[in-house]
């Protein structure tokens, strides 16, 4: 008899979700489905706050990536004020960003998926998590947990805390960097760069041995990708403009301003997911399917513009055959390779007079009763939509998340993976865990993606092919 197999809640990710295996009377799998079921509503409860309040109140939205919504934020409302924000404060922007993508993809790669690769996919559960790398590698989640550190320390050098700190205003920042945090950044730099590249070999290594199936499975699928990249073409993360390529390494669209981004991003929606599934609209829905985060920014990139990302990028594009990587898989690989690249910037621009400069910010009034800002998260492109009136209240806003841009890329690549692994009624838990590797993959914010409420119970359901509940399990 036909059933569903429900993984709920999906583990080491940022929030709740779950996700249905639908299998056939002979026990393969039809369809599978990632579920967000957490309650979306950040945007109307921000409709009459003070346009200047923003960037504080959308850092809030999460507490793994609230620098992301901050300067995405902040930059919408330099377009409000219709002022160009001084040098120094874009550098010190700037910084901060590299600081924040280098913070997550430590804990994204150290914390939630190298237990998976280090301890086993049928490793023990109890045993597969980040205390069990420490158990089972001290020095590695050591290292991990240093790295991340580094990066919290640099956004709280800059905004004074390490977590929703509202350092990023529109027309600039705050404060510069001091010299004594500017001391501290140089003196951590080298064994950050050391732990990151010592993880790069790890993984690269594990890439030859063990994860070929991983690299086939692991939601390998042509798609177009989306990010913002520099005016000559180098990775971006904070300026530039967007580009869509595709599979075969041939470039969409190019020159695309955030400021038209209803023009070619479409927003549909499904009756269970509470997540929207955005699409390029050229190509209609689903057909428009694109993926974002670091796979998509390499993917895009023609080069990433520092010396050893450049030749890291050289090696992830031959590993992957071409310019485009197409394996979700090689998520991971492009977070480690982005560690890098930031560790480079930031070394860059900690030597940079600007970064201590006291002319941070630029003011103004009310300047344009619209406007949009973009930025790359972690985990892909950012936009903050804001409607004003003449005073500065928001009117309406609406905020397209990174993990929501990835949506039909997720529910694609967890119904791959099911295909190629389970088969039968019997499944081992180690099968669902690769299920769930393949949200991990992403990364996924769902905090930021449907801005929380609560907290969700674990449920499992058994339903019949009429749809009726055969059996059901709850766990507050």
């Amino acid at each position: 008899m036909s059933k569903t197999v429900v993984i709920d809640p999906v583990t080491r990710i940022e929030g709740h979700a779950k996700i249905s295996v639908y299998l056939d009377d002979a026990g393969e799998v039809e369809n599978a489905r990632f579920h967000v079921v957490e309650f979306r509503g950040f945007e109307k409860f921000c409709e009459g706050r003070p346009m200047f309040e923003m960037a504080g109140i959308t850092a809030r939205i999460c507490g793994i990536c609230p620098v992301s919504h901050l300067l995405a934020s902040a930059k919408t409302g330099d377009k409000i004020l219709a002022v160009q924000v001084p040098p120094a404060g874009e550098k010190l922007r700037r910084m901060m960003n590299l600081a924040q993508l280098t913070q997550s993809h430590a804990l994204s790669f150290f914390h939630l998926s190298s237990p998976d690769f280090l301890i086993g996919w049928d490793s023990d559960p109890a045993k597969r998590n980040v205390f069990g790398l420490i158990e089972s590698d001290p020095d590695l989640a050591r290292s991990g947990i240093r790295l991340r550190q580094f990066g919290q320390t640099i956004i709280e050098i800059l905004g004074a805390k390490k977590i929703h700190a509202a350092w990023a205003v529109p027309g600039g920042v705050r404060s510069p960097l001091s010299e004594e945090g500017r001391t501290w950044i140089k003196d951590r730099l080298p064994e950050s760069k050391t732990t990151a590249e010592n993880a790069l070999v790890l993984f690269k290594d594990l890439l030859d041995s063990h994860f070929t199936d991983e690299v086939d499975a692991f939601g390998k699928f042509p798609s177009l990708f989306m990010s913002l990249v520099a005016e000559n073409g180098n990775w971006e993360h904070y300026g530039g403009h967007l580009r869509f390529i595709d599979s075969d390494g041939n470039i969409v669209a190019d020159h695309l301003s955030e400021d038209h981004y209803q023009e070619f991003l479409g927003e549909a929606v499904e009756n269970w997911s509470y997540l929207k599934f955005p699409y390029y609209k050229p190509l209609g829905y689903p057909n428009g399917i694109y993926r974002v985060g670091p796979l998509a920014r390499l993917n895009t990139c023609d080069r990433i513009g520092t010396p050893e990302a450049n030749r890291e990028l050289q090696e992830f594009r031959d590993r992957a055959g071409g310019r485009v990587a197409t394996s979700s898989f090689f998520y991971h690989y492009a977070r480690l390779i982005e560690i890098i690249a930031c560790l480079e910037e930031i070394e860059h621009l900690v030597n940079d007079p600007d970064v201590v400069s006291s002319r941070v910010r630029a003011t103004a009034g009310i300047n344009n009763l619209e406007a949009i800002g973009v930025s790359e998260a972690p985990r892909g492109t950012l936009f903050h939509h804001y409607n004003v009136d003449e005073n500065g209240l928001i009117e309406k806003v609406n905020l397209i998340i990174a993990t929501g841009q990835n949506n039909l890329a997720m529910n694609k690549t967890v119904t791959q993976i099911a295909k190629h692994y389970i088969h039968g009624n019997e499944i081992p838990e180690g099968l669902l865990n690769r299920v769930e590797a393949g949200i991990r993959a992403y990364d996924p914010c769902l905090s930021c993606s449907t801005h929380a409420v609560g907290q969700m119970p674990l449920q499992v359901q058994l339903i019949r092919p009429d749809g009726s509940i055969a059996n059901e399990v709850f766990r507050n």
